[in-house]
């Protein structure tokens, strides 16, 4: 579902205010982060009004701390993802120091009852706003009492084994190659977006060209060799193979980068900005004794990706969108 990204409240057309606001930072929109959406959907259809979701650029956290944060998915994707799940726009806040030293009141007034109009506002258990983080949910629902809108508090989710859903939880199982725990967090097969870089073209020597991809720097994710889905800007997929590291046989100095061997297919992928969604955490990587090995190696973990890959399943709505549905073009990959 295609949705609209704004900078400021100020910027919403007419005919999405007065909507159902859900605000928080919503970064990997993770199963916690869907139990307060779909509370805000179910309240925007019920009273025929559109549904909203209120955020901040950069994270509040990276701000304050002056440092870099892994973003599970950042902003471009994010919105993608919210779409996905029913919201008409998201007001992508700029958070700098202006903002941070609004008031609580100030917050209340000038971005949801003047700026979005809103008639209810969905937050988290835990969501704090204003100078010094003053504000309170109890606060905005007296607030809300008093100037016309309805406020709802969602209690924290947690998974079934009882772990709270947390952004930081799956930052942490991604950096441990938990990977089940992070999809199973999240909903869906963790998945990053970059464009498709030239390297060093060894692949292609080697029998197993790549699709290259450089992360974040800040990325938390554990070195090693995953069974992928890979999708093209066009919404096509492939399933594959995809190591993510520093290329020990090869280079002694090597970044970290994503190359993901594509299976079945032929072409040239530079410049595409592309997805790739993590399905199976296969081996950590390792330094071979050379280039022989290495290739017997690669084609073990060819063939284990594809032993997994073939027996899949979505684990829900988001996952059926970004790693299995396969007509037109199911989720914009944007960087």
């Amino acid at each position: 579902m295609a949705i609209l990204r704004l900078d400021h409240c100020k910027d919403l057309p007419a005919d999405l205010r007065h909507g159902v606001i859900a605000i928080g930072n919503f970064d990997g929109v993770h199963r916690g982060h869907q139990a307060v959406l779909s509370m805000a959907r179910q309240k925007a259809e019920k009273a025929g009004r559109p549904l909203i979701v209120l955020t901040f650029e950069p994270h509040p956290r990276a701000f304050f701390s002056g440092e870099a944060i892994y973003r599970l998915t950042p902003p471009a994707l994010r919105a993608t993802l919210l779409g996905e799940l029913g919201v008409a726009a998201v007001v992508e806040q700029r958070f700098d120091a202006g903002f941070a030293a609004l008031s609580p009141d100030a917050f209340i007034d000038d971005m949801l009852r003047d700026g979005l109009g809103a008639k209810a506002v969905i937050v988290g258990h835990d969501f704090h706003f204003g100078h010094k983080r003053a504000g309170t949910p109890a606060m905005l629902a007296q607030a809300g009492r008093q100037k016309g809108f309805a406020v709802d508090i969602v209690e924290p989710e947690t998974a079934e084994d009882g772990l709270l859903i947390s952004s930081s939880t799956i930052r942490q199982a991604l950096a441990d190659h938990d990977l089940p725990m992070a999809n199973g967090l999240l909903g869906y097969r963790h998945t990053v977006v970059a464009t498709v870089e030239k390297g060093q073209q060894l692949g292609r020597t080697l029998g197993y060209p790549t699709a290259n991809m450089s992360l974040p720097p800040q990325t938390q994710l554990a070195l090693g060799i995953y069974a992928v889905r890979f999708r093209r800007a066009d919404g096509i997929l492939y399933d594959g193979v995809a190591s993510f590291g520093r290329r020990p046989t090869v280079t002694d100095e090597g970044a970290p980068l994503l190359e993901t061997f594509l299976f079945d297919f032929s072409g040239d992928l530079y410049g595409e900005t592309c997805a790739v969604s993590l399905f199976s955490y296969l081996r950590g990587e390792e330094k071979f004794d050379g280039l022989d090995p290495l290739i017997a190696q690669m084609k073990r973990d060819e063939e284990e990706a594809r032993t997994v890959l073939g027996g899949v399943q979505p684990l829900g709505p988001l996952d059926n969108a970004i790693a299995f549905r396969k007509e037109g073009t199911p989720i914009e990959v944007l960087l």
